[in-house]
């Protein structure tokens, strides 16, 4: 292994950049928490419904980029990996010809949907629907822009230099909410508040320009097109755009169809406990967001470092994302009754409740989709998705229909359930190991405990604090005494001593 791949594989510097990527990520959320209900208060249900939809529909048209940003992940990561650094240049800019010409289809699929979802998909209020039809007009205009950021972002990524992804995380994020607020004291029109949006999006395209010529400057003197990568771009993102259409899909179709079968205010009331448990990804998302370009930068050649770091990604993930989950479990109705009101809570807490129970499971599986990606393989998580929708759709339609949002985020965490036994199944195949029973079993256990909680827990609040305490103690142990091996503890000792003087006996 090269002397390039070995530093931008240290622990400490995957560490670090973890905590750069969970800080930036975590900032917007924060953010997001304050300007929510202001935007719910000033839009109301339905406007707030339909600019979730607005936002779902950006961010699904941005996927359709042919896989070609998160190949250029890989291929750079893979040079960087090799020590070949002179043939990167050429592949940005190849990147970026087929990201720009994706975009530019998206933006026609955007424009030429808009009035047909607006008239005859969504339950949407005759008077909304010229400003909601409008809005995506000028959202497909935004689509080249975030796919470009997309695949500049990865260059960076490619890297490890998360400092400068998140310096740009930060403030885009937080605008991503922000904008709509600064927005309303002038005007409450959907297509205002878009407009906003379009020029965060715009300021991110030229700091991310900016940040990658300083950490790539041969890219401005070295302008080509690299013909024979072409090939392997669309190779691997062909699949990587059939999992990109599929996975999205899969992911936005309870939302789809709530506004179809019931109506746009219950998207709205979805959506809000959906926006919690999809926030708190952030911890497996930074996690291996750090692990893909280190991944693809030793797969190749050292299938057990690979191997090391799947295992340590599920680990660290559930040391993290477990006792979030329990607190926001165990006072799901007192978060949504403070953060959004009574009615939000009184239709809400079971639904945040299933939902968590997937998004637990949902955070392990990002690991092994990520080593099947690093390995080159994109087509099996695209079939796997291929043969999932339409048993998926099935099932969300019968669940909605007679259950309505309830059976939404059932059928969203069988569905996290199936997806991620299988693609550890797939992840294993290839790295050729055999998962540890304790982790399967740790995994089975933690789904059981939020399972049992939801039957027995009391109704009492000093009963449910003194519960969440004595889970933190049990957790703490269970974490040190059986999870944490011993030169992680090592690790944490070391750096606790920084923080705690010991006198000199």
């Amino acid at each position: 292994m090269t002397d390039l791949s070995e530093n931008l594989t240290k622990r400490s510097l995957l560490a670090k950049n973890t905590l750069f990527s969970l800080v930036g990520s975590g900032i917007p959320i924060i953010v997001a928490i304050f300007s929510i209900p202001i935007l719910i208060n000033a839009l109301g249900a339905d406007g707030f419904g339909i600019l979730t939809i607005a936002w779902m529909v950006t961010g699904y048209f941005s996927l359709l980029d042919l896989g070609v940003g998160r190949a250029l992940t890989k291929m750079v990561s893979e040079k960087l990996g090799q020590n070949d650094i002179e043939k990167i240049p050429q592949l940005i800019w190849t990147a970026l010809m087929l990201t720009v010409l994706m975009g530019i289809i998206g933006s026609i699929l955007i424009s030429i949907s808009a009035e047909t979802l607006v008239n005859n998909f969504f339950k949407i209020p005759e008077t909304f629907h010229r400003e909601v039809e409008r809005s995506f007009y000028i959202l497909a205009f935004c689509v080249p822009m975030v796919i470009c950021n997309a695949s500049l972002s990865g260059i960076l990524q490619s890297y490890q230099r998360f400092d400068l992804v998140n310096i740009i995380r930060i403030p885009i994020g937080s605008l991503t909410f922000l904008g709509p607020v600064f927005v309303l004291p002038f005007s409450s029109a959907l297509s205002h508040i878009v407009i906003a949006l379009f020029f965060v999006r715009l300021v991110e395209l030229i700091i991310n320009i900016i940040f990658c010529i300083r950490v790539v400057p041969k890219v401005i003197v070295n302008i080509g097109i690299d013909k024979s990568s072409i090939r392997n771009f669309l190779s691997f993102g062909s699949w990587m755009t059939l999992s990109n259409v599929v996975g999205p899909l899969m992911l936005y179709l309870d939302r789809f169809l709530i506004g179809s079968i019931i109506s746009i205010s219950a998207v709205s009331y979805y959506a809000t406990s959906y926006e919690i448990v999809h926030r708190m990804m952030i911890i497996p998302g930074a996690i291996v967001g750090v692990l893909f370009p280190a991944l693809g930068a030793v797969i190749g050649n050292n299938p057990s470092k690979a191997a090391s770091m799947l295992f340590g990604g599920v680990k660290y993930t559930f040391i993290s994302i477990f006792p979030l989950v329990m607190i926001i479990f165990i006072f799901a109705e007192e978060i949504l009754n403070i953060w959004l009101g009574a009615e939000f809570a009184e239709k809400g807490t079971l639904v945040l409740k299933l939902l968590l129970i997937g998004a637990l499971i949902n955070s392990f599986a990002y690991f092994p989709f990520a080593v099947l990606h690093a390995f080159g393989r994109p087509d099996l998580t695209a079939k796997l998705h291929l043969i999932e929708t339409p048993i998926y759709l099935i099932i969300a339609w019968i669940l909605i229909s007679k259950f309505g949002i309830v059976g939404a985020a059932i059928g969203w965490t069988l569905r996290a359930l199936a997806d991620t036994m299988i693609l550890f199944f797939m992840a294993g195949r290839k790295l050729d190991i055999a998962y540890p029973k304790n982790h399967i079993i740790l995994i089975s256990l933690t789904t059981l405990i939020l399972i049992i909680v939801s039957i027995v827990i009391p109704e009492n609040l000093i009963a449910r604090l003194l519960i969440t305490l004595v889970f933190f103690l049990a957790f703490f142990i269970l974490t040190w005494k059986v999870i944490l091996d011993s030169n992680e503890k090592f690790f944490v000792l070391s750096h606790v001593k920084k923080f705690i003087p010991i006198k000199p006996t």
